[in-house]
Formats: structure tokens, sequence, C-alpha cells
């Protein structure tokens, strides 16, 4: 199996244009940090302890099964002013999944996002699926639901256990540019890279004069 890329290469953008992959084309410096998998308690509220620290804003591609066991730590991200993305309800992979049972779990998420958003906040539909692995049937029916799939510009790697936290630093900082999208994972596996590795990164584009926001449409 191939290995992926840290950084997405400008052809697989092209060849795939109505995916989100980045808003390079604006000028400003503005970083998108996206953080999959969670919520999860100690490890999501680490995640906002740190954006707190640094005034940022990012965008969090949760799972439904997640925030129904976990719905306390979900309402601290939207009650903090971060966007909220669906992830599915069970991090299907979309190559291994039929196109009703696929799409029937998005909406469940959907409908677990709503039933847990006490304050109504961040309704936009913003969807990345697991593993980056969508087809082109699932992505026109989500598309006419209206949703919007978000990809990536860069990958942390923060989930392989084969990454050294001093790498997975690297694979952010050597390929970030004005409006990349950024992947971090808010879960267990990624923990132990995810913890060492944010602040670092928070850090070094704040003092270059970057600034950190969610995802809005």
């Amino acid at each position: 199996m191939p290995k992926i890329p840290n950084k997405t290469p400008r052809l697989v953008k092209k060849i795939f244009p109505k995916y989100i992959w980045d808003f390079c084309h604006i000028s400003e410096n503005k970083i998108y940090l996206t953080f999959d998998d969670g919520p999860i308690p100690v490890i999501t509220e680490f995640v906002l302890e740190q954006l707190n620290r640094y005034n940022a804003k990012a965008t969090f591609f949760c799972i439904g099964d997640n925030i129904k066991k976990h719905p306390k730590v979900f309402n601290s991200i939207l009650s903090q002013g971060h966007a909220i993305g669906n992830h599915t309800t069970n991090h299907l992979k979309a190559w291994k999944s039929d196109h009703d049972t696929y799409i029937q779990n998005v909406i469940e998420c959907e409908e677990i996002i709503k039933k847990h958003n006490t304050s109504n906040q961040n309704t936009q539909k913003l969807f990345r699926p697991p593993y980056g692995q969508i087809s082109h049937s699932k992505f026109k029916t989500l598309e006419n639901l209206g949703y919007q799939t978000i990809l990536w510009d860069v990958l942390s790697k923060d989930w392989e256990l084969s990454t050294s936290p001093e790498e997975c630093y690297q694979n952010v900082i050597e390929s970030v540019r004005p409006g990349s999208i950024i992947v971090f994972h808010d879960s267990i596996k990624a923990s132990k890279n995810l913890t060492a590795t944010l602040p670092k990164v928070l850090e070094y584009f704040t003092n270059r004069g970057f600034v950190f926001e969610a995802i809005e449409f």
C-alpha cells in the first residue's frame, strides 16, 4: 500500500476539485486546524485548553457515537466557539460500505449532532469521510443533502505509531502555507503525538503572525 503523503499533491486536488482541500486562495495568514474522531474526555479537553491559550479556533469532525457517550465534552467544543463537522456515526469506511448504509450513517450522525447541540450553534453541514475515503456517488448524494466535503492540505500523521512527536511536528511546520487545512486527531491512539506536537505548532505559527480559524461557509 502506497504511503500517504504529508501534503496533498496538487494533482490530486485538480483531479477532485469539488472536495475542499484548502483555502490557499486566501492571501491572509490563516490556518485551519481540524481534529477528527472525538469528542473524547481528557484528550479533547486538552485540545480545547491549548486552543484557548492562543485564542485559536478550530473545526472538530465528530463521530456520532462519541457525541452520545460524551455530550458534555461535545458542548464544550461548541461553547468555546469552534466549528463542528460530521465524521459518520461509527467511523465507517466508504469503500467497504454500501451506498445506503453509508449515507444513513452520516444522517444518523447529523441527528445526534442536532440532538446534543443544546445551544443550536454551528448548524452548517461539514463532512469529512473517515480515512479520506469517498466515492463519487456517495459524494454526490451528500452534496445534494447540503454537505460540504472537507479533506485536507496537510496531515500531521499523529495517529501513526511509527511517527515520533518530532516527526509529527515537522510534518506540519514544513508543509503548511496560508490557507492550509491541517488534520490532527483528538483520539486515544494519537494522544502521544498530539499532546507533544499541538502546543508547539500553535506557538510556532502564532509567533510568525498566523491566526487559527474555524471552517465557515
